[in-house]
């Protein structure tokens, strides 16, 4: 497995990204080494708040939900998925599966981390990763929270809106990041937010893990990874902590996905879930406070 290294001198300066690296090896599943970004921000003896990204972003998605989540007296880790951010890239798209990505992801938070007490939060693939885990290892985990992701198994017909996309990241001859979260906003990014999503790939030969990944979602009943989601929904639907559904309201790919947690996770019964207003498919960027102050509450109650 080929890896490259993003160099370091592409994040400095990003705008309201003060936080320090951190970094942790972990096994690319060959025999080698994958090195893997994440923040951790917060005071360490305190239970860890999990925010999970997917694509095609990286941990600068939550720049302004770790200070109010720091200042509220929580420990935040925010790893960068491998083949973004500040995480090694395998140079090949054939490097990645959805169930490498679970593998890896596993090996940081339960492995190098071996974390506990987690309150957990994910959207788009960081709740197609992340519940996998929750159903891996549900005994870490206090209480979950999800916000614009799914978890499919391909027994349900995809929206024409995800297909296009879907069609849109497998060929499209420019695949420009920044340009796409932002696409996937309410509001205007700027210029440097755009160049700070952009920040990790100097050129197209880093972007093989964000061009592949959207061909992972299972869409068919048939696809490699639907028997492991089905298994995890099994697990989800005896996960009896506190599981809140906090989704946007103005997102064309997963409007209405709380409607598949609520009422078949257990946990789900007790919170008072929340829609987002005014919120893209990239909720962070629109709500971030918002969204942070939602898990506070979520947290404290």
């Amino acid at each position: 497995m080929q890896v490259l290294r993003t160099p370091d001198e592409r994040f400095a300066n990003l705008p309201d990204f003060p936080f320090e690296p951190h970094y942790a090896e972990i096994d690319d599943g060959e025999g080698g080494v994958l090195r893997v970004h994440y923040l951790d921000e917060g005071p360490r003896d305190a239970a860890p708040v999990l925010l999970l990204h997917g694509e095609p972003s990286w941990s600068y998605l939550y720049r302004h939900m770790v200070p109010p989540l720091v200042g509220a007296g929580h420990r935040v880790i925010v790893p960068d998925q491998v083949g973004f951010g500040r995480s090694d890239k395998p140079s090949e798209q054939g490097d990645y599966s959805y169930a490498r990505h679970v593998a890896w992801m596993s090996s940081l938070i339960f492995g190098a981390l071996d974390l506990t007490d987690i309150t957990f939060f994910g959207q788009d693939w960081g709740g197609l990763i992340g519940l996998r885990l929750v159903a891996a290892q549900p005994e870490r985990f206090a209480r979950v929270a999800v916000g614009n992701t799914g978890l499919p198994t391909g027994d349900r017909p995809p929206s024409e809106a995800f297909l296009a996309w879907q069609e849109f990241s497998q060929t499209a001859p420019v695949f420009p990041i920044g340009a796409i979260i932002n696409g996937g906003t309410v509001t205007e990014l700027s210029a440097e937010v755009i160049a700070a999503y952009d920040a990790p790939y100097p050129d197209d030969s880093y972007k093989a893990g964000a061009r592949i990944w959207p061909s992972f979602v299972p869409t068919s009943p048939d696809d490699p990874e639907a028997p492991a989601n089905r298994a995890a929904w099994e697990a989800l639907e005896r996960f009896d902590r506190p599981f809140l559904c906090c989704f946007s309201d103005s997102d064309p790919i997963t409007g209405g996905g709380e409607k598949a947690f609520i009422g078949r996770v257990r946990g789900t019964e007790g919170p008072s879930h929340t829609t987002i207003e005014g919120a893209g498919h990239f909720l962070q960027e629109d709500a971030g406070p918002q969204l942070a102050q939602v898990l506070i509450d979520f947290i404290a109650s």
